[in-house]
């Protein structure tokens, strides 16, 4: 029999049944655990990435493909070459020498008037007539009131001076004196001030009468009898312009400002005498250039006693110049807006510029382009009315574009 209290020996299995033992495993070491970890956050980070730089390309590309499709398609082509020019012709509007607008300085009613538009008067000429009761009114109180200053202030005169007479024998104080003498001198200050009053009013009453300025012709009239008429500018009255000798204004460009000289004869001519010339006097100039239009504003003057011309008509100016190159461009490329006539050019970057022109000789189909173009340029023909400065467009070749193929060079 066995001992089986003895805890050293191993039980015996039992015949006939396998036991069998867990694998035993090996604890993973620490940095093996802290490299996975890093390998599978740097693949996330790589994945992370690939898709951020790939939604950024293609957002790239579709705006990149969206504003190429957006620029306008324009047919640029070189200017044509034209003849040297030694002349060069620009508009000038035609203004009277002096032009006065006429007002009332004094409000009434008008009572009459003389003269209608076309009138020629001299200067001085009696235009119209205002009726003013209430200002004659304020002139007889005001005048009234200058008679009475004038009496307080001879009766402080003499007792100032009867005063002054009896001082020195004691008669009276030396106080009472004084109160006097300051009592006439405040008296005497009274006076001129009515004066000044009725002085004011009596100027206020000769503009009753509306006279000319100068020697010309009533070219407008806006009042009539019985109108009631205000002070100021709130309605014109008549409206006058000195029509002897004519100004007429014009812008020449930056190129041709050294040939502007004092002095010198221009000839102008005028749509409605077809062939006939007059000449003029350049008489003087801005001597500054617009920096917007970079042009000098020059006046010349016409002379107009046989009134044949009328202010405020177009003129074509003609000035001598030195020789220059001119350019031949389709009328259609021509932009006119408020900033001037204008040509669309486009540069090496397909990117649009607005150009200030000089236009010379037109024929109805082609214009002559006498300042602003230059060698290589590419003019836009038929340039649509939203192309504004700076915009980017598609230029074409209308070869390709007439057989219905592709757009030419800096095209899409």
């Amino acid at each position: 029999m066995s001992d089986t209290s003895n805890p050293s020996q191993k039980p015996v299995p039992h015949e006939g049944h396998d036991t069998q033992h867990a694998p035993v495993q090996k604890p993973i070491a620490p940095g093996y655990a802290v490299t996975g970890l890093v390998i599978v956050l740097l693949v996330f980070a790589a994945l992370a990435t690939f898709g951020i730089l790939s939604r950024i390309h293609h957002s790239s590309v579709l705006a990149k493909a969206t504003q190429e499709a957006a620029a306008p398609r324009v047919i640029a082509l070189p200017p044509k070459q034209g003849s040297p020019v030694d002349m060069f012709m620009l508009p000038g509007n035609v203004t009277a020498y002096t032009d006065s607008p006429i007002y009332a300085r004094t409000s009434g009613y008008l009572t009459k008037w003389y003269y209608d538009i076309g009138s020629h008067v001299k200067k001085g000429a009696l235009l119209a007539e205002i009726a003013t009761p209430e200002l004659d009114q304020q002139l007889t109180q005001a005048e009234a009131d200058f008679g009475t200053a004038e009496a307080n202030a001879k009766n402080a005169h003499s007792q100032a001076q009867r005063y002054q007479g009896l001082v020195d024998s004691n008669a009276v104080s030396q106080q009472d004196t004084e109160t006097f003498t300051n009592q006439a001198s405040a008296t005497a200050s009274a006076v001129k001030s009515a004066q000044a009053n009725v002085d004011r009013l009596k100027e206020l009453q000769s503009f009753e009468k509306i006279y000319a300025p100068f020697d010309g012709v009533i070219t407008a009239r806006s009042i009539d009898t019985g109108q009631l008429i205000d002070t100021g500018a709130a309605k014109e009255l008549f409206h006058m312009q000195a029509l002897n000798t004519l100004r007429i204004y014009t812008n020449v460009p930056q190129l041709y400002t050294t040939n502007m000289k004092r002095g010198s004869k221009i000839d102008i001519t005028f749509p409605e005498y077809p062939g006939k010339t007059f000449q003029g006097t350049l008489v003087r100039t801005a001597d500054a250039i617009d920096p917007t239009s970079r042009t000098l504003l020059v006046e010349v003057d016409v002379d107009n006693r046989k009134e044949a011309l009328l202010p405020g008509s177009l003129a074509q100016v003609h000035f001598k110049a030195s020789s220059v190159q001119t350019f031949i461009i389709p009328v259609s490329a021509i932009i006119f807006r408020r900033e001037g006539t204008q040509v669309g050019t486009v540069g090496s970057d397909n990117i649009a510029h607005l150009v200030p022109v000089t236009i010379g000789q037109d024929d109805g189909a082609t214009v002559q382009i006498v300042t602003g173009l230059k060698d290589g340029d590419r003019v836009i023909q038929d340039p649509p009315d939203s192309l504004i400065e700076g915009e980017k467009v598609s230029p074409e070749n209308p070869g390709n574009q007439e057989k219905g193929g592709q757009p030419g060079p800096g095209g899409k």
